[in-house]
């Protein structure tokens, strides 16, 4: 089993350690949805006991990204479009809200660390194999602007219903492009210094529910991935 296997580092435990480097492999989609994964392998790669291993995989089971099917075997969870749905819906109406607070007020250094952290996503255009480093910038980006409005426990409550969202989000941007989520980051960041609140839902429809249209095509049952996908009565992603 190949996944990436980053340094522990100082003071984490065991098990910390391993739900740190199997979510990761998880989310980049190193472990595809769907694969057989095995807790002796796994322990192997992270050289740990079986203990902490095991542990992970029944925390990661209450996340719905590890499935175990009895008598049969231990599997990445495929991609739900209902949990999709969840997650666009829960971020498009969370984050319309922050960014009108935002628009009212928003610290000089957070629209700093927006433009820096802009400037490294559009380093990465042209590049190869970078889509899992924009993603990391996506997170960051608007982890940044919920932060800046103390709201950064919400953007954690997110990240933890967005699972499926976010797996689904890097393979169309491995598929695709993220050039165009780019744009709207700017287009953002230019609301915020503006302060242009009316033009706050138009554009978090766009980069949030708009965007799960360009998706379908990976979702159909004649995609290459059509395999990543757990299907429910051909369910759309997109939610308007």
């Amino acid at each position: 089993m190949n996944i990436t296997v980053s340094p522990k580092l100082p003071g984490e435990n065991n098990k910390d350690y391993a739900y740190k480097v199997i979510k990761n492999s998880i989310m980049s989609l190193e472990l595809e949805p769907g694969q057989a994964i095995s807790e002796i392998e796994l322990a192997e790669a992270l050289s740990l006991s079986r203990t902490p291993v095991r542990e992970v995989l029944a925390k990661l089971r209450e996340e719905h990204l590890v499935e175990v099917i009895p008598q049969v075997g231990t599997y990445i969870s495929k991609i739900n479009p209902q949990l999709i749905k969840e997650a666009s819906f829960m971020r498009f109406f969370l984050e319309k809200e922050v960014l009108k607070l935002a628009c009212e007020s928003f610290p000089k250094s957070a629209l700093y660390d927006l433009k820096k952290n802009l400037a490294l996503q559009e380093d990465l255009v042209g590049e190869k194999g970078v889509e899992r480093d924009f993603h990391l910038l996506d997170k960051q980006f608007h982890y940044i602007i919920f932060k800046a409005n103390q709201k950064e426990h919400i953007w954690e409550a997110i990240i933890r219903i967005s699972t499926h969202y976010n797996r689904m989000r890097l393979l169309s941007e491995i598929r695709h492009s993220f050039e165009e989520a780019i744009e709207q980051h700017r287009k953002i960041l230019n609301i915020l210094e503006s302060k242009d609140c009316e033009l706050v839902e138009e554009i978090v429809k766009l980069h949030i529910i708009e965007a799960t249209k360009l998706w379908e095509d990976l979702y159909r049952k004649d995609s290459p991935y059509s395999h990543y996908f757990a299907y429910h009565e051909d369910t759309p992603l997109y939610i308007g």
